[in-house]
């Protein structure tokens, strides 16, 4: 029988261990985005490994990148929903400043 090619999520693995003595070397508080990171790149593993990318460090940049994006879209839309409330508070309490000032 011939032999099979690694899967993607085995290559990932690979990368993963090859990065395990930076990881060791980061700081405690670091270490965790660190395994984040390639959480991220897990994610999207199935969408990598149909690529069959030459070198499998490509796709998990970019499937870490994509997953950035999705939380920096989460983040700005959260601070919009936040400055659209502030702003409406601001109309209330100023609605309320003209009433007292009628009175």
């Amino acid at each position: 029988m011939g032999r099979t090619n690694p899967t993607y999520r085995d290559a990932l693995r690979a990368i993963e261990d090859r990065w395990a003595e930076f990881r060791r070397a980061l700081r405690r508080r670091d270490q965790p985005q660190f395994d984040q990171l390639f959480e991220y790149a897990r994610e999207h593993a199935d969408a990598s490994g149909l690529l069959n990318h030459q070198n499998p460090l490509l796709p998990a940049l970019l499937s870490i990148d994509l997953e950035q994006e999705a939380r920096l879209d989460d983040h700005e839309k959260r601070l919009e929903d936040i400055e659209q409330a502030l702003a409406h508070e601001d109309l209330l309490e100023s609605g309320d400043e003209t009433m007292e000032g009628e009175n």
